[in-house]
């Protein structure tokens, strides 16, 4: 018990959280802004991984950092109208469309990786963002160090202030809601049901790519397939942990970041030594099920979620 206590107080160990929730939170604010619309976007883990490779390739061809990030963004817009144009206006099925997207983004960023670099045995190293010193800040003792992050992880933090606000404090924020919720009253209202599913989609999957950047650009300097890891999907759950808002959506990617950290620290214990590290690398994922059965059965879902909507009807 000890051991745990020593890593949970030690500024390294919470340096880490926030690094590895930082590209939890981006996906997972662009999940947010789809589903809040009424689009469930089960195409999360291609568009990550797309979007990893794409910022990845742009830096390494010599676009600077934030290039890389905004092609990325880029890759998942279009991947995100894609998958917009399908389940909204065409009103297919959103869960088929999603992992037929999270299937193509995955297949088209291998091809594009063996037709770019074909005689590439070992992923190329790029040199990504580096923490930022902060004057005072990064001084102060303890602290500074869990707050040594990259200029991507404070944009991630940035963006789920700008998502909750333009949600809950703008009338753009507004129509968003209520089109996730009663269609037919924002159409009665003269806005495009259409257009604001479709904007919420395309916004959203950008966002889910500059969460799949942030692993290839700012955490490592290389890009590899396995990397994405299954974050696509833990972010849709984060979204139901949070109840579909910003704030508690965020507290739930710190909690499974948290989780993740100390599975890493534990297995480096006399505790690690005993017990198979397969169990370790569970840890997370079960406390995780089990904080969102909790959470969820209180979540109030947006009533029009994967529900299609044709113009005129009732």
């Amino acid at each position: 018990m000890s051991e745990i206590i020593d890593i949970l107080i030690s500024a390294s160990f919470w340096a880490a959280v926030i690094r590895i929730a930082s590209p939890l939170i981006l996906a997972t604010m662009g999940e947010l802004i789809c589903e809040r619309a009424g689009v469930l976007n089960l195409g999360i883990e291609g568009i990550m991984v797309i979007g990893a490779f794409a910022g990845w390739m742009a830096v390494y061809q010599g676009m600077p950092l934030w290039g890389g990030v905004a092609v990325a963004m880029g890759a998942g817009m279009l991947f995100g109208l894609l998958h917009s144009t399908l389940t909204v206006p065409f009103g297919l099925s959103q869960h088929v469309v999603g992992l037929g997207v999270t299937l193509l983004a995955t297949s088209s960023a291998s091809f594009a990786y063996r037709l770019m670099l074909p005689e590439v045995t070992s992923p190329p190293k790029i040199a990504p963002f580096q923490p930022l010193h902060i004057p005072g800040l990064s001084d102060l003792p303890w602290l500074g160090a869990a707050l040594s992050q990259t200029a991507l992880t404070w944009a991630a933090f940035a963006m789920a202030g700008g998502v909750a606000f333009t949600l809950y404090r703008t009338p753009l924020g507004l129509a968003v809601r209520a089109v996730g919720e009663n269609p037919a009253a924002v159409e009665a209202q003269g806005l495009s049901v259409t257009g604001l599913r479709m904007g919420a989609v395309i916004v959203g999957s950008g966002l889910m790519a500059v969460g799949g950047a942030f692993l290839t650009l700012s955490a490592f300097s290389s890009f590899f397939f396995e990397m994405v890891n299954g974050r696509g999907w833990i972010c849709i759950a984060l979204v139901v942990f949070g109840a579909w808002r910003p704030g508690k959506a965020v507290l739930g990617a710190i909690l499974f970041a948290a989780f993740d950290a100390l599975q890493i620290r534990l297995q480096q214990t006399p505790l690690g030594a005993a017990l198979p590290y397969q169990l370790f690398l569970a840890l997370p994922f079960i406390l995780s099920i089990l904080a969102l059965i909790l959470m969820s059965r209180r979540a109030e879902v947006p009533a029009a979620l994967m529900v299609p909507y044709n113009k005129g009807e009732r």
